[in-house]
């Protein structure tokens, strides 16, 4: 309950001595029961419904206590870089990726010294990530990159250690330069003439049909269908690759490109036995190495 204290009744026809009337003076307290111990706190204002509502936050705070739920501490984004981020990048990227281990740091040390590094963790938000792309606009797209994957990665331990309760969208910087590239022919050609088995064979394999190393590597012989060689002629299938396990489940078609890749045989015996001349997906003639079955 709230009641108004401040007003006495010493004027005139029990109305206030300071203000002359009832109760306008003075400010508002409120008082409850909590566990068999009174509450009485001011709230220092006179008007009711402020009063009420600090009544309630009090009442929240309290319950909060007695169930565990405390308020989150109030952390930084250069303090929780500082303290947690870089001591969990040493000890998990110190000795196996001491590469990865430059990256965060020289990202980090990008983000502590932004604009944003004293604010607290549930207060960062994706605009931030734009001013900050925005700001180190002189830079390369790789450059600013780093300092938001480092954010974005801190944020995402953050919220997995229990301290955020939200994980942020991060969006990067656009016009980055990506290291992939297609692998021509001739690289291919020179690579595979190194290769050792059984790894030529898988590396074959991989190139040419398009196959992921997961789906290859739970291949059993039973998951390969030939076709009668009477029955075969230029641009017909071989067979199917039953693929076992992976995101491209179902049968893939393999064919010979002509009439005298299909009878050439590989001179390699590896693992997989003799090799049989195959084309994968883009239509490039390749030797497929098979077990006489």
């Amino acid at each position: 309950m709230i009641y108004k204290r401040g007003c006495d009744k010493k004027g005139q026809g029990s109305s206030c001595s300071k203000c002359g009337k009832r109760r306008s003076c003075g400010v508002y307290w409120y008082k409850f029961m909590w566990q068999g111990c009174m509450v009485r706190e001011s709230t220092k204002q006179g008007n009711d419904k402020v009063a009420r509502q600090m009544e309630a936050a009090h009442r929240t705070s309290l319950a909060k206590g007695e169930v565990g739920i405390r308020e989150r501490k109030v952390i930084s984004l250069a303090d929780f870089i500082k303290r947690d981020f870089l001591t969990f990048c040493e000890s998990k990227f110190g000795k196996a990726k001491p590469k990865t281990l430059f990256y965060y740091q020289y990202g980090a040390k990008k983000l502590q010294e932004s604009d944003f590094a004293s604010l607290n963790l549930a207060d960062i938000t994706d605009q931030h990530s734009g001013h900050y792309a925005a700001k180190h606009s002189d830079l390369s797209p790789s450059t600013v990159n780093c300092g938001l994957r480092t954010l974005r990665r801190a944020l995402s331990l953050a919220h997995q250690w229990g301290k955020l309760d939200r994980m942020p969208r991060i969006t990067l910087a656009k016009g980055e330069r990506q290291r992939e590239r297609i692998v021509t022919n001739e690289e291919f050609t020179a690579y595979i003439a190194k290769a050792l088995q059984p790894w030529r064979d898988v590396a074959t394999c991989i190139f040419h049909v398009g196959i992921c190393p997961g789906e290859l590597y739970r291949l059993c012989w039973e998951h390969l269908l030939f076709l009668d060689g009477e029955d075969w002629a230029p641009g017909k299938p071989l067979g199917l690759i039953q693929i076992a396990e992976g995101k491209n489940q179902g049968p893939a078609p393999f064919a010979a490109h002509d009439a005298a890749d299909r009878g050439s045989v590989s001179s390699s015996q590896g693992p997989l036995g003799r090799c049989r001349p195959t084309v994968g997906r883009l239509g490039i003639s390749i030797r497929l190495g098979i077990r006489t079955l």
